[in-house]
């Protein structure tokens, strides 16, 4: 890793206690100007204040001591490179209260950070734009002058001074609002005062919006705000807001501390959302369902979504985390606990198996590299923030609270969250303090086994010999790591039990069952050989994915061999189980890409074919009466899956269908149409791009752009791979999905890939101002390089980045180049045999 700049943080010696923020966005000149007028306590005497600052300009900055004269600060010194301002005062400012009074100007700027604009189309197609906000990590700094740390908390009075015809809003209610004295078109809006808060919680948002409200059963306003003329697909996230706050309240034994709760679509957003306290902003489509355009997983993805940011209300909006080195516990608990919230509200989308394929796997595919990193990293400067927004901090952290919750139990799991929460509330905490409240509530060593799992990168691979059970519990590294692995044990008596649960804590523990046969199998953490426990289905959905995954992972690794995962996935035959789908659908979409690098890329996509024949055969292509949530999900993977992979009957299918939509004779129903664009894409020409490219302009919901944008790159012509490219960033695309186009060619062909790396060296400039240092930046290159299978690329991956630096993605950039040379390697050692064995599937035993 390159030398990391020295970081201070903020001096003690001045600190906020309110924040009275006056703003004036100018939604045409896209400029603001700002009074803040801040209750300050000074603890030691000093003639200069440092606070955060980037991209203002102060114009006046006076500082009154209590009761005392107005001083005018004299200098205003900015240090850019630390985003720091230090203003400069005559005389020292003595120790007690005062007030100080700073007049500014800054930018709306458009990198979806900070104080930014944000462009949408009214009703009438007009093109127009609304001011909104994104601070988390440390961009409050580009709204207004502050204390921009999480620790240093105060209370904000927020009056916004905006266009009469427009809706605002911010984390409390509005109070009052009035007319502008100096221009009539121009109200005064002025919220209630704040509970205390860090600064990255605070947001405001001036547009033009409809909305959707409701009250939730223990009283709390909840609204869902819309584009104009949507306020319908609003709905379906209102009724998940009313159900989950009182869920939450319910099992935290705490309130909802605000009256009110906002849920605001906004039509430029990079992430997928973010938690201000009061007024959570979403990316359109994780927020908007319409019941005839909106597909299953759209459906389930807002529920998670929303469910995870309504779990931020009381874990890390009421406690906050000390400092960024702990935003791992607030990511990771969030992720955790909006399954546990779907799971409630929607018993029938099984979400606890699809929570193994979509956080558990992800994360130990990320955690087995060596530039993986612990849990818990020490961050300073900022732009070392942006990093940890991975699939550690979020799915490894969300993994290791599973395990955390099923160790401890519910019961005292809860105990010890509401003694958390009620212990640190309004202030900061660690994730120390968090094990200590689990440790009283069970007492158990929490924090011993914790500090394991988040101190260290990697994780233990268990190894278990049969004579008695005996496990041995091998590190992984060299200066060999030792964990504290909580294991359960369940036989095929009875699956669904465990027999026991003991906590591994030496690298060899000996453990006996007894009365078990020797016909029965027995499997250690029941929840991840085993083949006649996968055909006969004997073996739990959670576990049949499992072994599939960790066998891949394994063959991965280069501890076994491929062909025996190839094995395993045959006895998958009659599997039932979306999840269990998905996930072999993923680990051959891996496999099929590492083989493009091959001439034998056709056998592995009749492989595919075949096994996914029979299931797609018995699904066929509509819905039947008394299905539900999880049969759509299967169907459209499946469909996709064998249209992309050619098999005849399903892409003529498909093409039939695509016409009377596009004919307007027959409508797609919202599930079938992923799978049934990519499938025409994939083996269309010019005409059907054409079609596409036309059914997005039409296209009047976000989630439909997006689902046409994710598949436009399986299309295979040459020239017409560098339209889609082009296309990405054309003003067609909104910026944050321009990452998903071009990922979207990289990810489809051995074409794709080359044109994809191609484009983006070649439009570098553009793209990286555009991103700047956010995480989009570290998802662009992942989505571009990681495919590549050649170790000179993985050279000429970091030789790029070498003289076009992107320091938030440094990491980014050492894993892919990771992922490359381990699949080069990978390739080199079982491309000959997967081979063989491809071939002699087909030829008839003699």
């Amino acid at each position: 890793m390159p030398e990391r700049r020295p970081f201070v943080r903020l001096p003690t010696d001045v600190y906020p206690v309110n924040y009275g923020l006056s703003l004036k966005p100018d939604l045409i000149d896209f400029t603001f100007e700002g009074k803040l007028e801040a209750l300050v306590e000074v603890t030691q005497a000093t003639n200069q204040i440092v606070m955060n600052c980037a991209d203002i300009d102060i114009i006046t900055a006076s500082f009154a001591p209590q009761g005392g004269e107005e001083i005018n600060a004299t200098g205003f010194n900015y240090q850019n490179e630390d985003e720091k301002v230090t203003l400069s005062f005559p005389s020292a400012l003595q120790k007690g209260s005062g007030t100080l009074k700073i007049d500014f100007v800054g930018e709306l700027n458009d990198k979806m950070k900070g104080f930014y604009r944000s462009k949408y189309t009214t009703p009438a197609g007009d093109i127009r734009y609304a001011a909104v906000t994104q601070f988390e990590a440390t961009d409050a700094r580009r709204a207004f002058p502050c204390w921009d740390e999480p620790a240093i908390k105060a209370t904000f009075d927020i009056t916004l001074i905006v266009p009469k015809d427009r809706v605002a809003l911010s984390n409390m209610n509005v109070i009052d609002r009035k007319p502008y004295p100096d221009d009539e078109n121009l109200v005064e809006v002025k919220f209630a005062t704040t509970p205390i808060m860090s600064t990255y919680l605070v947001a405001f948002v001036i547009g033009e919006y409809d909305y959707v409200e409701s009250q939730s059963s223990d009283g709390v306003t909840v609204r869902v705000y819309t584009p104009v003329g949507k306020a319908e697909q609003g709905k379906f996230a209102l009724e998940v807001a009313t159900k989950t706050l009182p869920f939450y309240k319910d099992y935290f034994s705490v309130p909802y501390p605000l009256p009110k709760i906002d849920l605001i679509a906004i039509a430029d957003f990079a992430a997928g959302a973010m938690e201000n306290w009061g007024l959570v902003t979403y990316r359109e489509t994780a927020l908007l369902i319409d019941p005839k355009n909106s597909c299953s997983s759209s459906r389930q993805w807002v529920a998670l979504v929303v469910g995870h940011e309504l779990a931020h209300q009381w874990f890390g909006n009421l406690v906050t985390m000390e400092w960024w080195t702990h935003l791992w516990l607030n990511e990771g608990f969030a992720s955790w606990i909006e399954y546990l919230c779907v799971d409630h509200c929607f018993p029938e989308y099984d979400i606890w198996t699809q929570f193994v394929s979509a956080d558990y796997t992800r994360a130990l595919d990320l955690d087995a590299l060596d530039s993986s990193h612990p849990i818990e990293v020490n961050v300073g400067h900022p732009s070392e923030v942006d990093e940890i927004f991975d699939a550690i901090s979020y799915s490894k952290g969300a993994s290791v609270i599973r395990m955390l919750h099923n160790y401890i139990g519910d019961e005292d799991f809860r105990k010890g969250m509401n003694a958390y929460l009620l212990k640190f509330q309004h202030k900061n905490a660690s994730t120390e303090d968090l094990w200590d409240c689990l440790e009283q509530a069970s007492g158990k060593p929490i924090a011993a086994v914790m500090g394991s799992w988040t101190k260290q990168m990697g994780f233990p691979i268990i190894v278990v010999d049969q004579e008695q059970v005996s496990f041995t519990d091998k590190g992984v590294n060299q200066d060999c790591p030792s964990w504290m692995v909580p294991i359960s044990i369940c036989t095929s008596e009875d699956p669904k039990c465990t027999m026991l649960k003991v906590l591994l804590d030496r690298p060899e523990t000996t453990i006996t069952l007894s009365g078990v046969g020797p016909d029965q199998w027995i499997k250690i953490n029941p929840g991840t050989s085993l083949l006649p426990g996968i055909r006969d289905l004997s073996l739990q959905p959670v576990d049949r994915l499992g072994l599939q995954n960790d066998l891949f992972s394994l063959s991965r690794a280069g501890m076994i061999s491929t062909v025996e995962v190839l094995r395993l996935m045959e006895a998958f035959v009659n599997e039932p189980n979306y999840t269990v789908w998905s996930d072999l659908s993923c680990n051959l979409g891996v496999l099929s890409s590492l083989l493009s690098h091959t001439d034998f890329h056709e056998e592995i996509q009749e492989f595919i074919r075949d096994l996914f024949t029979p299931i797609g055969l018995e699904l066929g292509w509509d819905s039947k009466p008394g299905e539900g949530h999880l049969d759509a999900l299967l169907r459209g993977l499946v469909l996709g899956k064998l249209g992309k992979a050619g098999h005849k009957p399903t892409l003529e299918e498909a093409r039939r269908r695509f016409k009377d939509h596009v004919e307007g004779k027959q409508v797609l129903p919202a599930d079938l149409r992923s799978p049934v664009y990519l499938t025409v894409l994939k083996h269309g020409d010019s005409a059907t791009l054409d079609t596409m490219l036309k059914l997005h302009k039409q296209a009047d919901m976000q989630e439909e752009k997006n689902r046409i944008e994710r598949v436009l790159g399986a299309i295979s012509a040459p020239d017409l791979i560098q339209k889609v490219l082009n296309f990405a960033l054309s003003e067609e695309v909104r910026p944050q999905d321009t990452v998903s186009v071009i990922g979207g060619v990289a990810g489809s062909s051995k074409q794709g890939r080359k044109a994809a790396w191609k484009f983006v060296k070649d439009n570098w400039e553009e793209l990286y101002n555009r991103y700047q240092g956010g995480f989009l930046i570290s998802r662009l290159i992942k989505l571009t390089v990681d495919g590549f299978a050649i170790d000179k690329m993985a050279a000429e991956v970091k030789s790029f980045f070498e003289s076009h630096p992107a320091p938030a993605a440094e990491r980014t950039v050492q894993q892919c180049c990771e992922n490359i040379l381990l699949n080069a390697a990978w390739l080199k050692r079982d491309a000959d045999d997967i081979h063989q064995y491809l071939l002699q599937r087909k030829t008839p035993p003699v």
